[in-house]
């Protein structure tokens, strides 16, 4: 039975998650979200093609601006340790209006994120059996065959992670755990492999040969894509709050952790895929990516064996974010915030689990995935479009907590659980705050950028090419009518003038 919690208690909440969760199931909360082999497998081939191997620069740039948001995300954690962290804290130093749309932008984010971590199934299946390539023969993501197939094996995924996130918490952390654990142990495996069969020296990241951008600038701006998709999802553990032990001790160091863990072993993937790939111009790496580097270089055995542990981490990826969803679900509707609160704010007692909002984003991300049968160019959209909604919903939360430092507002005071000092940027609150805000939305900018040679390379698909603004601005106008609704609803009726009274009577 869930325990009180006098922590939550004074935000006006009562425990029905079940607390359960440890510092390493925490960390494996905002570790498999990030998931780095899922998500490097997944655009490696994508930053390549467009950015050469100078692309490799772009991730400790973007690694740099994502410690300082996560750095903002881990005082929020320590102060306010409650699941729907975006939605809870933008309320909290804003207003509920505004805290509701990122909210909302997050929830609906992190469903599109869903849809693309499943997707990633498509970069290694059929490079370990041809079975696995159920939808004709050509396994790339570029094909058509390749987008439906990758549909078809994501459809199967989400069905499998929402059983899981029905089950039982504790479950799910295992899975987590075990995941994680697998995934660390692979990336490292993978580094050490890779870089004991190097081609070339590590001089090759500063030339872009072999890049479809123009000049370094375009090269390392559309190569930043990848580590941008990569590194999102770090506040997962702030999100698992209420289930985790000692949450204001736990979480914030938890969120730090797991991103520049992540951001380690990424970085060393992607510099020991360049350095042991065969050939940089033969146009392998631009459309295999890392699958074709780790069969032909380690050959077939190892590379099999290394891709399936590459599964693992998709699959515990997958259960991670539609987890963290249903988090924002769940919490968003116990505020009644949302159509169908009460519905989906229900929390089953012998589970610990919210099982509706599960079921909801493994239904809207499975309907998401469709869009690969219409075009492969879906994929990309889907990959970037949730990116710039996590971005956006990022910074809607670093911009009013910059507000509150800069009128003095914001209390680096409190202890956690053990009695020790809340996370705290001390004097660095405010030049740190004010660049991870900068970082974001200069981020948001360049992945939200029509790019016709990115999103459209085809040709006579614009709505590909604008998929991520339209996708945004539809987020945003049914947010805004739901609200106008939801308002006009709760509105009191006027009282009936006397004269109509007696009229009526």
């Amino acid at each position: 039975m869930p325990t009180t919690d006098h922590s939550l208690a004074e935000f006006g909440y009562r425990q029905e998650l079940h607390r359960s969760l440890g510092r390493y199931a925490s960390f494996a909360a905002g570790f498999s979200f990030i998931s780095v082999l899922t998500t490097v497998f997944q655009f490696f081939a994508f930053g390549y093609a467009f950015g050469g191997p100078v692309f490799f620069w772009a991730w400790p740039a973007v690694l740099l601006g994502q410690l300082l948001v996560a750095a903002c995300f881990a005082e929020l954690a320590a102060r306010y340790p409650i699941s729907g962290a975006i939605y809870q804290w933008s309320s909290r130093l804003s207003n509920l209006t505004f805290g509701w749309f990122a909210g909302w932008i997050m929830v609906i984010g992190q469903i599109v994120v869903v849809a693309a971590a499943a997707l990633a199934l498509q970069m290694v299946l059929p490079a370990i059996w041809s079975g696995f390539q159920l939808i004709g023969t050509d396994p790339a993501v570029t094909s058509t065959d390749g987008a439906a197939n990758a549909a078809v094996l994501g459809v199967v995924m989400l069905v499998l992670t929402t059983i899981v996130n029905i089950v039982d918490n504790r479950v799910m952390s295992v899975i987590n755990r075990v995941g994680v654990t697998a995934e660390i142990i692979g990336a490292v495996l993978i580094v050490v492999l890779l870089l004991t069969h190097s081609e070339r020296s590590p001089g090759i990241t500063f030339h872009t040969e072999g890049a479809a951008s123009s000049g370094l600038l375009g090269a390392l701006l559309i190569g930043s894509f990848t580590a941008a998709y990569v590194m999102i999802g770090f506040d997962s553990a702030g999100e698992m709050s209420e289930e985790t032990h000692n949450p204001r001790r736990t979480a914030p160091r938890t969120i730090l952790t797991a991103l520049a863990a992540a951001g380690l072993l990424g970085g060393l993937v992607i510099l020991g895929g360049l350095l042991a790939a065969p050939s940089l111009t033969d146009g392998h790496l631009g459309v295999d990516g890392l699958s074709y580097v780790l069969t032909s270089s380690l050959g077939d055995g190892v590379g099999k064996v290394l891709l399936a542990d590459v599964v693992v981490a998709i699959a515990v990826a997958t259960l991670a974010i539609q987890t963290a969803a249903c988090r924002m679900l769940f919490s968003m509707a116990r505020d009644g915030e949302l159509p169908f609160s009460a519905r989906l704010a229900r929390v089953n007692p012998r589970t610990g689990m919210p099982s509706a909002p599960a079921v909801v984003v493994g239904v809207l991300a499975a309907a998401l995935l469709l869009l690969n049968f219409a075009s492969p160019d879906a994929f990309l959209a889907i990959g970037t479009t949730c990116i710039v909604m996590l971005y956006l919903a990022y910074a809607m939360v670093t911009g009013p907590l910059l507000v509150r430092r800069l009128r003095g507002e914001f209390s680096s005071r409190g202890t956690d659980e053990t009695g020790g000092k809340l996370f705290s940027l001390g004097r660095w609150g405010i030049p740190v705050n004010a660049l991870a805000l900068l970082y974001g939305l200069l981020m948001t900018v360049n992945l939200a950028w029509p790019r016709a040679a990115v999103y459209d390379p085809a040709g006579g698909h614009w709505y590909f090419q604008w998929f991520t603004v339209l996708f945004l601005a539809a987020t945003l106008l049914t947010g805004t009518a739901y609200r106008a609704y939801r308002r006009a609803a709760e509105s009191p009726t006027p009282a009936p003038e006397p004269a109509v009274q007696e009229a009526a009577v």
